[in-house]
């Protein structure tokens, strides 16, 4: 027996998903279940991968075994593909274990011909039918499977069309559906030299190898890469026989969900066609119906099929989407699977379900992407904005979005990776669209209903979208569009409201979204479970408010530079550093010191009870200098102008002291700790201002805040040992003047890799770690994060170089691993020193789980994104759990 690649519907389950795909693991449970699906086999995702190893040829034993489940298929269903009296036909269908809907290819009708068309014709006794389904057929077999380019079939049919009068595709006759398959015939001979292949054997076989290599086309990489999913899992291909939605007024087709995908209100959602097949209702084509009409259509069925939603989402205990046919009055279900939905449907459906008894609360957490909840805080319309609104579609995807209007994906994702805001305009969005889709604020479509692609994708993504909104014509060869007398035209500016469905002229003001009930409660749940610690990084009073009302247990990087960068401070900075002796630059600080003082005690305040973690200033002193072209503009232009000498001479002291202070890479030049032991006095006099703040604060509320303070930049412990002591005889004094006692720690800032190799003598020094995985990931790949991420980086990420940004998600492989020694090394030192980490990747669900893993105390993280890592904290703890329990 060589390996199994081939699976009956009936030999799979649901817990199959990494080796039959989502599609197909489902449509076997369905079956388990007894609920009406067509019979098919699934082509395992194990062959997809022998089938690229073997350089997209089947491997040893799949052709028999494709062949020996056809005949199962044929036997139980009493008919043979390719036979001219009784003909079986199928659909091929790709199905990865996860969900990426649009992004690889179906070929539907497989095993029409000359021969069988006129059998099916006989069978069904309607002519028009058979050769519709002929048509279809050699339409999706040469785009998917030849790659004929598919808009020549759409001129063809939109030529036929005219040809006899008709506006629709259904209203075409037999006659003209037979000249139509002729000339798709002809197309497909003139572009690929070949003729369309007669044997329906090996129509299968090379649909079959098709579906295969779509894994590997760029808008099913653009979206693997999008949503972080492995290239290495492959598609499974499910193919099952055909049942028609388009054989007369008691057929039909639809999409429907368990509940609604926009708000995760419990009604009937979804959208159906008398009379289609599949691809209509998904495409645009046709003008699709509610699905809570069809009880008007056909009564019966709708029962039935309601039905068959509620035990699917008991069965799962989740909202499904679900795809159907009904064939001659008879229901059948093509697919289930968990539905796409907008970030305050996932966390409204998930509290529910909590209500409802379907689910517990730790499965809701689980069931809520984290990144759903930083999707609830994007911006809506300000109420009281004054705006234009020139149409209305459907409110496919909620949120609002301003930008400019682009009517192609390819100028979409250009504009949008410059960094410019752009709505992609389009008739409607196909799979090809998916990276100009991922670039834009948001889309808009003539066409199309909510379950259309660009409804599915922009739900998916998070994206406003206002779809169907047939009263704009887009002309896309003067790439614009109009609507009652307007016209906006690529590049003006345009604005939508996904939540309402209005198309805007023009910029409108937005404001922040209220969080709700139901965000409150998955939040409060998740804190509820997870074991890491979750603050902030706040360098205001404002922040640091904002990030407590969303859960921070306290402050985990507070940078001083930006408080020097304020307007009245900065003369007084520039005059600190301009001093020639300490006697001056002590009277500049002096003045500093009240300042600073109160910055630190409004910040106090606004976390009062809670740690915060304030680092000593980093950056080079020549960035608080002017620029120094611009110094010596200014100082030519003095001399032209006849400047005073004293104006001069100034101006030139100003241009000698940027020039010594220069540095070719003031990265790695003389900032953090290298600033404190030059210049002890800067860093005595910020240690002054903290603990006289603390006093303060102490004084007026009756008990002391809790006060770490953190030096940056350490690369060897004596470094640490010198600017410890500084700060504990700064503070013992300012403590000792006051007459109280006020605790306080001392730390460091992990952000060189000598520092992480070498923790356990720096730990000898320091109360904490604090990981600065931004400069850490800088300085262990040798990236600048300035220069790589608009240039190479964008170019190793396209190629496959790396997987993910390691400015985006921590390199575990590199940058995760020094984090894990340094906590290793320290801890067998110093088994209580508190480590967390305060890089962009404190807010990021990946890296806050690679934290959870390696045992770090808390992340920190900007304040929008903490109920975030609050959120991933409390999947980590879950996931773990799951691991432990599988492992049992």
């Amino acid at each position: 027996m060589g390996k199994k690649y081939v699976y009956d519907f009936s030999e799979g389950s649901m817990d199959m998903k990494p080796l039959l795909g989502g599609k197909g693991a489902n449509l076997c449970e369905m079956t388990k279940l007894g609920i009406p699906v067509p019979s098919g086999f699934v082509i395992s995702t194990e062959a997809c991968i022998a089938f690229g190893k073997a350089g997209n040829e089947f491997p040893d034993g799949l052709q028999e075994e494709v062949a020996e489940h056809l005949a199962g298929l044929e036997e139980r269903t009493g008919k043979s593909l390719g036979d001219p009296d009784n003909p079986l036909l199928v659909s091929v269908r790709s199905g990865a274990m996860f969900s990426m809907p649009g992004m690889m290819d179906t070929v539907l009708n497989l095993g029409l011909n000359n021969d069988s068309v006129l059998g099916l014709a006989a069978m069904t006794g309607d002519e028009r039918f058979a050769f519709d389904a002929y048509r279809r057929f050699i339409q999706m077999f040469g785009k998917v499977v030849k790659e004929v380019d598919g808009q020549m079939f759409e001129d063809a049919i939109t030529a036929r069309r005219e040809k006899a009068g008709v506006q629709f595709d259904n209203e075409l006759s037999a006659t003209d559906l037979k000249q139509l398959v002729s000339e798709f015939k002809k197309i497909l001979r003139d572009e690929t030299g070949e003729s369309f292949p007669e044997d329906p054997p090996v129509q299968l076989e090379m649909a079959i190898k098709a579906v295969f290599q779509s894994w590997g086309n760029p808008r099913a990489v653009t979206y693997r890469r999008h949503y972080n999913i492995s290239d290495d899992l492959g598609t499974a291909v499910n193919v099952q026989q055909m049942v028609f939605g388009n054989m007369g007024d008691d057929s039909g087709t639809g999409v429907a969900f368990t509940r609604n995908p926009s708000t995760g209100d419990k009604e009937i959602f979804g959208d159906y066609l008398i009379n289609a097949q599949g691809e209509d209702v998904v495409a645009g084509i046709r003008k699709t119906r509610k699905l809570s009409e069809m009880g008007e259509d056909m009564p019966q069925v709708f029962e039935e099929l309601i039905g068959v939603m509620q035990k699917l989402e008991q069965h799962y205990r989740d909202m499904e989407d679900i795809e159907f046919t009904i064939e001659k009055g008879k229901l059948y279900m093509l697919q289930t699977r968990d539905g796409k939905r907008t970030a305050a449907a996932a966390v409204k459906i998930a509290v529910d379900m909590v209500e409802e008894g379907l689910i517990t609360r730790e499965e809701a957490v689980a069931k809520v992407d984290p990144a759903q909840l930083d999707q609830l805080m994007h911006p809506m319309i300000d109420p009281k904005a004054d705006y234009k609104q020139i149409a209305t579609g459907l409110n496919a995807s909620p949120g609002a979005a301003v930008g400019k209007a682009v009517f192609d994906a390819d100028t979409a994702a250009e504009q949008g990776k410059n960094g410019e805001a752009v709505i992609l305009v389009r008739w409607e969005t196909s799979p090809d669209d998916i990276h100009g889709l991922i670039e834009s604020e948001g889309v808009l479509t003539s066409h199309g209903g909510m379950t259309s692609h660009a409804a599915v994708v922009a739900r998916g993504m998070g994206k406003p979208a206002v779809c169907g909104a047939d009263q704009i014509n887009i002309d896309e060869k003067e790439r614009r569009f109009t609507v009652d007398g307007n016209v906006v035209k690529e590049g003006d500016i345009l604005s939508i409201d996904g939540t309402t469905g209005k198309v805007i002229m023009g910029a409108v003001d937005l404001v922040p979204p209220l969080i709700n009930e139901n965000f409150q409660a998955i939040v409060a749940w998740a804190d509820g479970i997870r074991t890491l610690g979750v603050r902030t990084n706040a360098d205001t009073p404002e922040d640091s408010s904002k990030a407590r009302e969303f859960g921070a247990e306290g402050i985990g990087l507070c940078r001083t530079e930006h408080m020097f960068m304020a307007e009245a401070r900065l003369p007084i900075v520039r005059k600190m550093i301009m001093s020639e002796s300490a006697d001056d630059r002590a009277e500049a600080l002096e003045k500093l010191l009240p300042m600073q003082q109160e910055d630190f005690e409004g910040i106090f305040e606004a976390m009062h009870g809670l740690p915060v973690t304030i680092r000593l200033l980093d950056p080079p002193l020549h960035e608080f200098l002017p620029d120094y072209a611009e110094v010596l503009v200014d100082l030519e232009r003095l001399k032209l102008s006849g400047g005073s000498r004293e104006d001069i001479e100034e101006k030139e002291g100003i241009a000698a002291r940027v020039r010594s202070l220069r540095e070719m890479n003031p990265m790695l030049g003389t900032r953090g700790c290298r600033l404190g032991i030059q210049w002890p006095e800067i860093y005595e006099m910020q240690v002054r201002a903290i603990m006289q703040a603390a006093v303060a604060i102490n004084a007026r509320r009756g008990d002391a805040p809790l006060v770490e303070i953190m030096i940056p930049l350490v690369a060897f412990a004596e470094e640490l040992r010198i600017l410890r002591e500084l700060t504990v005889r700064t503070c013992d004094a300012v403590l000792a003047d006051a007459g109280v006692g006020i605790d306080y720690l001392v730390g460091t800032m992990i952000e060189l890799p000598r520092a992480a190799l070498t923790a356990d003598e720096i730990s000898e020094y320091a109360d904490f770690f604090s990981f600065g995985t931004n400069d850490l990931t800088q300085t262990t790949l040798g990236f600048s994060r300035d220069d790589a991420e608009g240039k190479f980086l964008t170019y190793y990420l396209e190629e496959g170089i790396i997987r993910q940004n390691p400015f985006e998600t921590i390199d575990v492989d590199g940058v995760g691993k020094l984090v894990e020694t340094a906590v290793k090394l320290s801890r067998g030192k110093k088994s209580d020193i508190k480590l967390g980490v305060c890089g962009e990747h404190g807010g990021e669900a990946e890296s806050v789980k690679f934290c959870h893993g390696i045992g770090l105390d808390y992340v920190s993280c900007s304040p929008y994104r903490v109920p975030i890592a609050s959120l991933a904290a409390a999947q980590a703890v879950l996931e773990e759990k799951k691991m432990v329990y599988s492992n049992v």
